[in-house]
This record gives C-alpha cells, sequence and structure tokens, in this order.
C-alpha cells in the first residue's frame, strides 16, 4: 500500500506552483485592472517611503545601498516590502514574541487582505498598498510568509530536507517571490519568467540555510534545531550533540555537506540575477555575494557555529559593494 506521503506534492512541487502563478500574473500585467488605488495624501505617502527606507537602511545597510541605485519608483517599492518582512519577522522574532499567538499571526493576515484590498491600517501598510497597486504583485508569497511565522510557533524539529525546503521558502524563498515583480526582468531577457522566478527563489532558500548555518548555537540556546533530522542521523549526530556544541570531526563532516547544499542554491541564484533588469541587479548581487561569504566564515571558524557568529566584516562588506556593481553591469 502507498503512504500518503507519495500522494502528497513534494515541497519543491508545491512551491513551483506558486512560481507559475506569480509568473502568470506579471506577464498578464493585472495591475490596473483588479487593484484598487489606494487614497492617500501625496506627502503622507511620501513619508511612509521615506520611513520605510529609514527602517532599510538601519537593518539592511548594503542591501539599502543596493537599492539607491534602482528607480525611485521601484527603491521605494522594495523598501516596502522590505519593511512588511521585517515587521512579519519581529513578530516571531522580535521583542515581544513570547506574547505572540496563532490568532495575533491571523490578525496580521487580515490586515494584509485589507492593505491589498486598498484599506491601509497605518502608515507602513499604505507604502506597501500603494506598492502592489503598481507592480503586479501577488499576495500569495506574503501569505506564505505568515504561515512560515505559524511553523516558528509549533515546529522546532524538521524531519528531513523536504521539510526545511518549505521552512525555507515560507520564511525567505517568499521574498524573491515578492520582488521580482518589482524589479523587473531585464527587456533584452531570454530567460523565461519562471526561470527568473526559480532563481530568485533559489537565493531565499540559500540566504535562509546560511542564516540556519551560521545560528546553530543561537537557536539551540532556544530549544530549536533547524537541521535536517534524518541527516544528523546519517552523519552518527543527534540534538543532544548540538545542545553540547562540541565542534568534532563528524560535526565537521555534516556541516561540509550543509554548507556544499546551501552554495547549490548560491549557484542557482547567480544564474537568474543576469535577467533581472539592470538598476535592479546590484542590490540582489550584493546580498548574493554577502551571504556567500558567511559561508567562506564558517569555514574559517572551522564549523564552530556553536558559539562563535560567523559574520562578514565592514572592510569585506564594502568591498563587496563595488564588486556586486560591477557583476550587476555584466
Amino acid at each position: 500500500a502507498s503512504h500518503a506521503g507519495e500522494m502528497a506534492l513534494s515541497s519543491e512541487e508545491m512551491v513551483y506552483n506558486v512560481v507559475l502563478k506569480q509568473a502568470a500574473l506579471v506577464k498578464k500585467e493585472l495591475k490596473s485592472l483588479d487593484k484598487p488605488d489606494v487614497v492617500l495624501p501625496g506627502t503622507l505617502l511620501s513619508e511612509a517611503y521615506d520611513r520605510c527606507g529609514e527602517v532599510c537602511a538601519e537593518y539592511a545597510k548594503t542591501f539599502y545601498l543596493g537599492t539607491l541605485l534602482m528607480t525611485p519608483e521601484r527603491r521605494r517599492a522594495i523598501w516596502a516590502i522590505y519593511v512588511w518582512c521585517r515587521r512579519t519577522d519581529e513578530l516571531v522574532d522580535g521583542p515581544n514574541a513570547s506574547h505572540i499567538t496563532p490568532t495575533a499571526l491571523d490578525r496580521w493576515e487580515a490586515r494584509l487582505e485589507d492593505l491589498f484590498q486598498g484599506r491601509p491600517f497605518d502608515m507602513m501598510d499604505a507604502a506597501l498598498a500603494d506598492t502592489v497597486g503598481k507592480f503586479p504583485v501577488d499576495i500569495q508569497p506574503f501569505k506564505d510568509m505568515i504561515q512560515g511565522m505559524r511553523m516558528d510557533l509549533r515546529k522546532s524539529r524538521y524531519q528531513n530536507f523536504d521539510e526545511l525546503y518549505l521552512y525555507c521558502y515560507y520564511v525567505a524563498g517568499t521574498v524573491g517571490l515578492m520582488s521580482v515583480p518589482v524589479m523587473g526582468i531585464a527587456p533584452e531577457s531570454q530567460a523565461s519568467t519562471e526561470s527568473v522566478y526559480n532563481a530568485a527563489l533559489a537565493l531565499g532558500i540559500a540566504n535562509q540555510l546560511t542564516n540556519i548555518l551560521r545560528d546553530v548555537g543561537e537557536d539551540a540556546r532556544r530549544g530549536r534545531v533547524y537541521l535536517p533530522q534524518d541527516e544528523l542521523a546519517q552523519a552518527g549526530l543527534s540534538d543532544d550533540d548540538i545542545f553540547a556544541g562540541k565542534v568534532t570531526d563528524k560535526w565537521r563532516n555534516f556541516m561540509k555537506n550543509q554548507i556544499k547544499r546551501a552554495r547549490m542554491f548560491f549557484d542557482e541564484a547567480e544564474k537568474g540575477v543576469t535577467e533581472l533588469s539592470a538598476a535592479s541587479r546590484w542590490p540582489v548581487w550584493a546580498s548574493l555575494l554577502l551571504y556567500r561569504q558567511i559561508l567562506d566564515e564558517i569555514e574559517a571558524n572551522d564549523y564552530n557555529s556553536f558559539t562563535k557568529r560567523a559574520y562578514v566584516r565592514k572592510a569585506k562588506k564594502i568591498v563587496a559593494l563595488p564588486v556586486a556593481y560591477a557583476k550587476s553591469l555584466i
């Protein structure tokens, strides 16, 4: 007898269906058809966008600098999306996270639906409502990100990579799907819309896998293990080893394989960045190169993600920007 698992779609297939839906939306450019206009005095709206830019500059400096080369309309839209994602993430990771209930996430989702209907709740929402009115952005990736936050409330173990992939899609791959319609695909691009979305998705997955590998110790102190349980077992490791936080040969071998997989997703992402419109490539390259470097730093720390936090030093970040710029021109 076949079990339900074989009947169900794999995570990758499920996510690909969202990709197809979003790609179709961009092709049709459903902008003006079904999205109500946000009626807000222009000054308030530009103030809202400026505030989003400030938040982005404060929390994602390199990415923010990258956005400054985009057209003003696109840049503001990316800030609005960034801020919504950050606020969503803060619900589960921020200072009030211990009080967050599934009901609070349901309310946040209702607010999201209102905002997509042109009924923003506050200024930050208004900036996003304006953005989704201007660009062919679909609500699904936003809802999926909230779904990822729900997952975080009830789940602290992942049986295999398929489960982890879905989590990475929810919390990070979604950002790629939200951003591409704003960043725009290069008019001269020969690539299919789907392939550009797949690359954006791969970048989100790669970034999240990198976060997970960097934050093993930090997550363990919160009782969370975001590593595939079956692969830990194959490497001869268990949660106890993670909580003990000792760098052993078993751990090094396990990490080597995890890093290799993350790099594979980065390679996949790199193929699509060149298809974005020229001015938009730069923040994407910047984040790709910086996150890639975090993997190098984990290696340089001898895979000790338990007590050392791999980070890219300021000097290296600054060097990454012109490199990103050079790549964005190719």
